[in-house]
């Protein structure tokens, strides 16, 4: 019990390496042993290593884990090891399960799309010969960035062990590179005694044009949990010396950020960040400088370049063209490496193919002379350790007289221009359609229930929908890039809106294999039964200890409920507050009661009228949890919940 707990304890502050330790020493004593295999495997995955991870996903499941997020990481771990078949299998089975969140289900639908073109994927295959470099060792070498000769990169040699991933800590090492540069080899030296932090994580090396500026990212001191803990950092060459690194001030405090890239011209600088605004996990940014030295306000770069997962290790090539690397764009496994070409003002977004890209991480991609060779990061199987460099060259062009018209990969006749058939773009419809099921009896499908379909900014209405009596509606045709809201409603029902959007949802046309083909996305909605007494817990309502203002995020839960009260104006409520039982009744009482007030006048400020509120505040007296022990069911009892009064 003791090994569970401290590796329940190493896990929460994000040392996974001796997180696992401990649970395996609780497996062996048969304590908790579907809980501690699940968690044994998350972190695994946490720490990136989703191979090792494989086993003890399937134990937990197997053993019937409660987390549904369980099968999806299982799914996305058989992925990563080019299993495609039983990911897309176990994605199949997730997305139909009754209590999976509702993101991660459209991400598995999206995932078994993808994996059913793979195979083509594998035939995107590059004339290009790669070698992973001798420097390579059992530890990580990754982020190559290249300075005049010199190959500068993040490496894992300092003494300080990482308690993430149980490896040295990060540092910038560089190496001469050789004539023939697959052969780059010696003992890398530090590149800078004065850009080294014993303590920290030190990587993603990025220069200027000239090579007098480096940026790059610095982190996992340990001072704050997580993976806020990692900042850009500058440093310039002066007299040949190194300055001690800056401080960027476009870091987000509350945020990851990292993997940084220069312009061509030097004046814009590439990062990766996920910060509160963005398409979700990790987008790439972009931000200005002036010949001060001041930047510009960070700008998202687009819905067309991030998507739902990770996009990130972004770099400019000679002629402004941008690769950077993805886990949301359809690929062959976690990370894949891609180009982004703009043309007319539409962006086309190409996956590298083989050899490039394989089922792990392939990130980190420079050119070296040119745009036939050069080098990027994977942890590929076959390589020396965990993440390893390695070179790539293309072959020498042959005389362009020899090759024929259509033989060019812009020519809308060439049968290698993905985006064309016999010179005929290929086009995609894409449309929307659903179901209406109740949640009191679920399964049971809500006849004539009316979909107004709205744009995500405003209420004004595209199309209104009936469902018919097996619940269904649709088709309606939806654009490219928009995000739409769907407001649900039904006499004796609480009308609902389900959001739909669709970023990330474009097939590209390396897909399509006809000249018009029709997509539909289905939507499935629940409605709540209109019912005196019936009670909701608004979920991710966090108070400071022992204070009762509003916080930002309890701000845009509590947004929601603005929402639905708005969208059913006959309905009065009590809006209800809750404590653990750690503190005395008397004192529970007034906090929980302080605690519903304040987030009364909140949605009274956000225009419901008082009138339709009651704040009450119940203290420790309705304890889901009458003996919790553990954080998790102390949090439980700690809720805000609303119950329908009238109307």
């Amino acid at each position: 019990m003791q090994a569970y707990k401290d590796g329940v304890k190493k896990f929460d502050n994000g040392e996974y390496d001796l997180a696992i330790k401990g649970f395996e020493k609780a497996v062996a004593e048969n304590y908790e042993p579907v809980q501690t295999n699940f968690l044994i495997a998350e972190s695994y995955r946490l720490s990136n290593r989703f191979k090792e991870a494989i086993p003890f996903y399937k134990k937990a499941i197997d053993g019937g884990v409660t987390n549904p997020e369980a099968q999806f990481q299982y799914a996305y771990a058989l992925k990563t090891t080019g299993q495609y078949e039983e990911a897309s299998n176990q994605f199949s089975l997730f997305a139909k399960a009754a209590n999976s969140p509702k993101p991660l289900q459209e991400r598995a639908l999206r995932e078994i799309e993808i994996l059913k073109i793979t195979d083509r994927l594998r035939t995107e295959k590059m004339e290009v010969e790669l070698k992973s470099l001798p420097i390579n060792t059992g530890a990580s070498e990754f982020s190559p960035a290249i300075r005049g000769d010199e190959l500068v990169f993040s490496a894992s040699k300092k003494e300080k062990i990482y308690k993430n991933n149980g490896q040295p800590m990060l540092g910038l090492y560089q190496v001469a590179i050789a004539k023939d540069p697959s052969q780059t080899q010696g003992v890398p030296a530090l590149f800078s005694k004065d850009i080294f932090e014993s303590e920290a994580n030190e990587g993603s090396p990025a220069f200027s044009p000239d090579g007098k500026t480096l940026v790059f990212a610095r982190g996992n001191t340990g001072k704050r949990k997580g993976t806020v803990d990692v900042d850009l950092y500058m440093s310039k060459n002066v007299g040949g010396a190194w300055t001690l690194p800056a401080i960027l001030p476009i870091n987000d405090s509350l945020a990851w950020d990292g993997s940084p890239a220069f312009s061509r011209d030097g004046k814009t600088l590439y990062f990766a960040s996920n910060r509160a605004g963005g398409a979700g996990g990790i987008d790439i940014y972009r931000t200005n400088m002036d010949a001060s030295g001041r930047f510009s306000k960070p700008v998202n770069m687009g819905r067309d370049i991030n998507t739902a997962g990770d996009d990130m290790f972004p770099y400019v090539a000679e002629g402004g063209k941008l690769y950077f690397a993805s886990d949301g764009h359809p690929g062959l496994g976690k990370l894949d490496l891609f180009s982004a070409t703009r043309s007319q003002g539409v962006i086309t977004i190409e996956n590298m193919g083989l050899p490039f890209n394989s089922p792990q991480d392939d990130f980190g991609l420079v050119f070296y002379k040119g745009l036939k060779k050069g080098f990027f990061s994977s942890n590929r199987e076959g390589g020396k350790g965990d993440d390893d460099i390695y070179y790539f060259a293309a072959p020498e062009e042959p005389d362009t007289t020899t090759i024929a018209k259509n033989d060019d990969p812009t020519d809308p006749m060439s049968p290698k221009n993905p985006n064309y058939i016999n010179g005929q773009p290929k086009t995609v419809r894409y449309f929307l359609a659903g179901e209406v099921f109740t949640n009191t009896t679920p399964g049971v499908p809500i006849d004539s229930a009316i979909v107004r379909i709205l744009p995500d900014t405003s209420d004004t209405e595209i199309t209104r929908l009936a469902t018919d009596r097996a619940g269904k509606f649709g088709n309606q045709p939806v654009e490219v890039g928009q995000s739409y809201v769907l407001l649900v409603e039904k006499k004796g029902y609480i009308s609902k809106r389900e959001p739909f959007s669709m970023n990330g949802r474009s097939i590209p046309p390396i897909f399509l294999t006809k000249l018009l083909t029709d997509t539909v996305f289905t939507v499935r909605v629940n409605l709540d039964k209109l019912e005196l007494n019936k009670t909701f817990v608004l979920e991710n309502i966090y108070y400071d200890l022992n204070k009762y203002n509003i916080r930002p995020d309890a701000a845009i839960e509590l947004d929601k409920l603005v929402q639905i009260l708005k969208d059913n104006p006959t309905v009065k409520i009590e809006l209800s507050s809750h404590t653990d039982a750690r503190a005395t009744d008397a004192y529970n009482m007034t906090l929980s009661q302080n605690r519903a007030e304040s987030a009364v006048n909140y949605l009274n400020l956000k225009g419901i009228d008082a009138d339709r509120m009651t704040a009450k505040g119940y203290g420790e007296r309705q304890l889901i949890v009458p003996d919790a022990k553990t954080e998790e069911e102390h949090q439980r009892n700690r809720r805000t919940e609303f119950t329908i009064l009238s109307y």
